[in-house]
């Protein structure tokens, strides 16, 4: 095999990969202006319809499905307990201080 024979198989290789990439996912480029085609029997689900239902059922009672049909974004999961009322004041007053904060009226 000369280097030339060598060359062209690995530049097929490399135009062909994105290509085989593609086999498995839910959408195909196809250019021009429809961008991209759905293929969803391409895609393996995980999930028995069973458990599809529940997770339905469940966003159903918490609220979350309804957000979801309007487009509204999930409202963000609380990490740890939140501040009171005494300690953003505190906080308030300490960059007050230390300048990081004007005082109201104050440039």
């Amino acid at each position: 095999m000369n280097a030339m024979q060598k060359f062209s198989l690995a530049a097929s290789l490399v135009m062909i990969m994105p290509l085989a990439a593609q086999a498995n996912s839910l959408t195909h480029d196809v250019g021009g202006e429809a961008g991209f085609t759905f293929h969803p029997d391409h895609v393996a689900s995980t999930l028995t319809r069973a458990a599809v239902r529940a997770e339905i059922e469940t966003a159903r009672k918490d609220g979350t499905l309804a957000l979801l049909q309007r487009g509204i974004p999930l409202p963000g999961k609380v990490v740890g307990p939140s501040k009171s009322r005494a300690d953003v004041i505190a906080e308030l007053e300490k960059a007050r201080r230390t300048g990081w904060v004007p005082l109201s009226g104050e440039q």
